[in-house]
């Protein structure tokens, strides 16, 4: 339920190459005392006519040089702190057989962070993913190589309520889709299908104090419910946290409301702002009616709204199940949602 790259620590749970950026330096030998004139003239020469390094590729180029195994030329672009972890030859033992029969790669997510940007690309088969963080002059921050388990028959299953979007306006779709790379919740039974949405202008979530709650655009913004049915849970009490400090592991999902839709499916809406819920147990809802205001409660590390729907009201029991949206198939990671 975290959800900015640069403010929260990404446990990564399978195959990583972390690799960082920097001019490569080339190292010049004393001249040989024994090496005649014409030798120096003729290395002179041969030193002139060296072909230049190559430009820098675009990330777009990333995969196809994977493919075509051109990791010397791909190392060159790595940062330096990341050419320090690692050396080439280990970049290659990685790199060669983790891509050997991925076929080609599709681009799922390029999706700005900060100053950065971060794309996610996944192969023909759905069973790999890459990962690679580059700054504006093309230098690679970090690049992950990660096997992607697939759950088809979950992914084919919607819920039979049809829900509109539980928010007004705007929102940015910062984690969801079906599969790791998009969305880190995936990788688990109970949340597979969430999402993680903030409001974001100008690809940053805040403007001011980066401390200060107020700071976020979302903070505040109204909650409202996505479809109609009865309140079975509401908690209302969890202080927000500070935004990137520490978050509320013991309480995760913070503030939060809890839908039955009377079907076997639960909508939540976590990380509430406290003291702003507007309903109560046993109080029947209809959609559209306002649950409470965004917050960043919980294990959260900014504000933003966590929204899924399970088939129970126990976040840690249920199973997650995929939303069937009134007017879009899906929002996945890097996604403007533009709601009434």
């Amino acid at each position: 339920m975290n959800n900015r790259f640069m403010k929260r620590k990404i446990v990564l749970l399978s195959l990583i190459c972390a690799l960082s950026a920097g001019s490569m330096t080339v190292f010049a030998g004393t001249p040989d005392p024994t090496v005649s004139n014409s030798s120096a003239k003729a290395s002179a020469q041969q030193i002139k006519a060296a072909p230049s390094k190559p430009a820098l590729f675009t990330p777009d180029q990333l995969p196809k040089l994977l493919l075509q195994e051109k990791y010397e030329r791909i190392y060159t672009q790595l940062s330096t702190a990341l050419r320090k972890q690692i050396s080439l030859s280990e970049f290659k033992k990685v790199g060669i057989p983790f891509h050997k029969g991925a076929g080609s790669y599709k681009l799922v997510s390029k999706l700005p962070v900060n100053d950065l940007k971060r794309y996610a690309w996944v192969s023909r088969k759905g069973d790999k993913g890459v990962e690679a963080i580059f700054d504006s002059k093309h230098i690679i921050q970090s690049i992950l190589f990660k096997p992607l388990q697939q759950y088809p028959q979950t992914d084919a299953l919607r819920t039979k309520t049809k829900f509109q979007l539980p928010f007004h306006g705007n929102w940015f779709a910062f984690w969801g889709g079906t599969n790791a790379l998009v969305n880190y919740h995936y990788e688990h039974e109970t949340q597979r299908y969430a999402y993680d949405i903030i409001i974001e202008k100008n690809g940053n979530s805040y403007k001011g104090d980066v401390s200060k709650n107020e700071s976020y655009y979302a903070f505040g913004q109204p909650i409202i419910a996505a479809a109609g049915g009865e309140v079975v849970a509401v908690v209302n009490d969890i202080a927000d946290n500070v935004p990137v400090g520490k978050t509320n592991s013991a309480q995760p999902a913070g503030n939060h409301v809890i839908i039955d839709h009377g079907n076997g499916e639960f909508s939540y809406y976590a990380h509430l702002q406290q003291g702003s819920a507007l309903v109560q147990v046993g109080d029947i809802v209809k959609a559209g009616d306002e649950l409470g205001k965004c917050g960043n409660s919980g294990n959260s590390t900014e504000a933003h709204l966590h929204f899924q729907v399970s088939d129970g009201a126990d976040l840690f029991t249920s199973k997650s199940i995929r939303v069937q949206w009134k007017d879009a198939d899906d929002y996945v990671q890097g996604t403007t949602i533009k709601a009434p």
